[in-house]
């Protein structure tokens, strides 16, 4: 101990000063804790962030998903193109080499034309 006791004077004072900052420090958590609405405010901003992120995720997985089947079907229509594109050639082909049986059906196609127009004119 110091002969005039300054020493424990202040070493009183500081804990005091420590002791008033920490029971600062308590209060302001006893009050954050006790303020619901704040607490709830929160909640929610943390629940819309994270609802957000997840629209995000799911965004672009659809658009990935989109785009994979965007080029799927354009693969697929390439191809089935190709294949009408060959029947078209080998049908062709047929036609002229022999297309004694085509001018027949194009014929009896006339016909029938012709006798329906007949037979409707003398209903009138």
């Amino acid at each position: 101990m110091t002969g005039n006791g300054t020493g424990d004077t202040e070493a009183l004072r500081e804990e005091i000063r420590r002791t008033r900052v920490e029971l600062g420090e308590t209060m302001e958590a006893l009050a954050a804790k006790a303020d619901v609405k704040a607490r709830l405010k929160e909640s929610a901003e943390q629940a819309k962030e994270r609802m957000r992120e997840q629209a995000a995720q799911t965004v672009a997985r659809v658009r990935g998903q989109a785009a994979r089947g965007a080029g799927r079907a354009r693969a697929q229509a390439y191809e089935k193109g190709e294949l009408v594109r060959a029947q078209a050639y080998d049908k062709g082909e047929m036609v002229r080499r022999n297309p004694v049986p085509w001018a027949a059906i194009a014929a009896g196609a006339v016909a029938t034309v012709v006798v329906l127009m007949i037979v409707r004119g003398r209903r009138r």
